[in-house]
């Protein structure tokens, strides 16, 4: 009866995780909304859902607000950088795609030349506030990290961009999913990048985040 009621086991422990899913889910998506905040508020989430969600260690509130605050300035840098090109990439994607699937021929194949090409920048996206999140980086080395990492580990970048591009089409078409969608996105690209982060060691020291 007392594992029953023990906090660290059992179904206490599965709806503590069930928990920190929603909270951290629900706490990103309003960080993110002044936009320019999504870089410290994604490397905060990928920092403690490797902590929390992946290692099972508890505070995973306190994780994510210490770690939003020593990267605030670095990923608002970053984020201010990566927003104006993401929209400007988006756009001409959506301009692209329109011409390519009324005009067909040499308008489709451009179409699907340009979807390809979205890949690298795309992936730089993906790796670039995972490696805030884990690492000390200044600016600059930041985006260079993320672009070599992007080129070196290719086949594992395009499965992390199609799984994170399907996840917010999937929040934006349907608004419920952002209950839990951003962190269980971060916890499938994190099998991807953790294994890859540790290939690179050593490398950048992690952060010395307190702990919770």
């Amino acid at each position: 009866m007392g594992e029953f009621f023990n906090p660290e086991k059992g179904i206490w422990a599965w709806l503590g995780t069930l928990v920190d899913i929603c909270g951290l889910s629900i706490l990103w998506t309003f960080l993110c909304l002044p936009v320019a905040t999504i870089g410290p508020a994604t490397a905060a989430l990928y920092y403690t859902v490797v902590k929390c969600v992946r290692g099972r260690e508890s505070g995973a509130f306190g994780y994510y607000l210490r770690s939003f605050r020593q990267n605030f300035k670095v990923g608002l840098l970053a984020g201010l950088i990566v927003v104006p090109l993401a929209l400007l990439l988006l756009g001409g994607h959506f301009i692209v795609r329109w011409y390519g699937t009324r005009l067909g021929g040499g308008a489709y194949l451009l179409y699907v030349a340009y979807y390809f090409a979205l890949v690298l920048p795309a992936g730089v996206l993906c790796w670039l506030f995972p490696l805030l999140g884990r690492f000390h980086y200044g600016v600059g080395g930041l985006f260079r990290m993320a672009l070599q990492l992007t080129a070196a580990h290719l086949p594992s970048t395009v499965v992390v961009v199609l799984l994170t591009a399907q996840a917010a089409v999937f929040c934006i078409e349907e608004w419920w999913p952002v209950v839990f969608m951003p962190v269980l996105t971060v916890l499938l690209a994190s099998l991807f990048f953790e294994r890859i982060f540790q290939l690179h060691s050593p490398g950048p020291e992690e952060p010395e985040h307190p702990e919770a």
